[in-house]
């Protein structure tokens, strides 16, 4: 319940103190809650607020007091950001969410640039689509690590996002100067816009693309192993979509891409067939040399389905890491947990180290 001492002259919001978030509203009317603790109202009820007296409202819920939570309010038929929070953030499907930290929750500060630490070099490129992707091209991003190479090869789908959201360049430049991992050169690949769907759904012409189009350009300006030489040797990761698109492109060709890092996998999204293929190349296929780190937040639609592949996974004897985070479906909860991902697959000790 919400208390008296949330009526004060100067309102924020939320208000939070151990496991407990207080949701504030100045108004008339009153608004529903919708966020990553009820799937956006989308799965579950949007919550309803409480009167406080006058124009107020609020609502408190128990939260993980580790979590990092976005949310939104429902008023007068339209979603809109907390007013009492300047805490914002974009969701990447066009919609502009509030957001808190619970009291035990922390940005990792491996994101942030620091003092002395050699940065990588990264430089975009247009890469032809020969006919395997929406449009004539597509945007990539080369990322060469700082130190001597040759290097292996991480290839990234929403690459943007992943610079710019979840500071991945930077994220490997702070840990390779800690010396926890060997740095992987990188490829991070922009999508097609409305085509990102099509795309990701377990496309082979996406792997083609991948494989034909940006290995080239990516051998071309980056110090690289070689991959005939070391098979296996590079990695694929991705989130959301990207994630599913991560894992079936290194079920397609393994011999190239023998590691994986999928962050809340869409295996169970709307758009696919009533079960991916993935599903199937995994329960019906031989077992793969691939090693595989998968997280997924609590608070999100797809930690079901990800629960039921590690286990699929688990059960045909694959090399999987698989962690839970007190998160959601976004790009600070992906960036939280990212380089325990890196330090699994390209680890040189040190994965309790934050």
């Amino acid at each position: 319940m919400a208390t008296a001492d949330t009526q004060t002259a100067s309102l924020r919001s939320p208000r939070t103190a151990g496991d407990r978030a207080t949701f504030l509203w100045r108004g008339s009317a009153p608004a529903q809650l919708i966020g990553d603790f009820n799937n956006w109202g989308i799965e579950e009820a949007p919550l309803d607020l409480e009167p406080l007296g006058g124009d107020l409202w609020a609502r408190t819920l128990q939260l993980p007091p580790d979590a990092y939570i976005e949310y939104a309010y429902l008023h007068g038929g339209a979603r809109v950001p907390d007013p009492l929070n300047p805490q914002r953030t974009g969701d990447g499907m066009g919609h502009t969410n509030s957001y808190l930290w619970m009291p035990d929750a922390r940005d990792t500060p491996l994101a942030r640039r620091r003092p002395g630490v050699p940065r990588g070099t990264v430089t975009r490129h247009e890469v032809a689509g020969q006919g395997y992707v929406v449009g004539a091209s597509r945007t990539v991003y080369l990322y060469e690590p700082p130190g001597a190479g040759p290097h292996p090869l991480l290839a990234v789908f929403d690459g943007r996002g992943y610079l710019r959201r979840a500071h991945l360049a930077t994220i490997v430049d702070n840990l390779a100067a800690q010396q926890r991992i060997r740095p992987p050169a990188m490829a991070l690949i922009q999508p097609g816009g409305r085509g990102r769907t099509v795309e990701y759904a377990c496309s082979d012409t996406t792997v083609a693309f991948i494989i034909r189009c940006v290995l080239p350009v990516a051998r071309a300006h980056l110090n690289l192993l070689d991959v005939a030489q070391a098979p296996g040797a590079y990695g694929i990761m991705g989130a959301s979509m990207g994630g599913l698109m991560a894992f079936y492109t290194a079920f397609r060709a393994p011999e190239i891409f023998g590691s994986v890092l999928c962050e809340s996998g869409a295996f169970g999204a709307d758009q696919l067939y009533y079960r991916s293929v993935l599903e199937d190349l995994i329960r019906c296929g031989p077992v793969l040399p691939l090693k595989i780190w998968m997280d997924v937040g609590l608070h999100e639609w797809f930690l079901a389905p990800n629960r039921r592949m590690q286990a699929l996974l688990r059960e045909r004897g694959y090399d999987v890491h698989y962690t839970e985070q007190t998160s959601g479906h976004n790009y600070p909860s992906w960036r939280n947990v990212l380089w325990q991902g890196l330090e699994y697959l390209y680890g040189q000790g040190g994965q309790d180290r934050k």
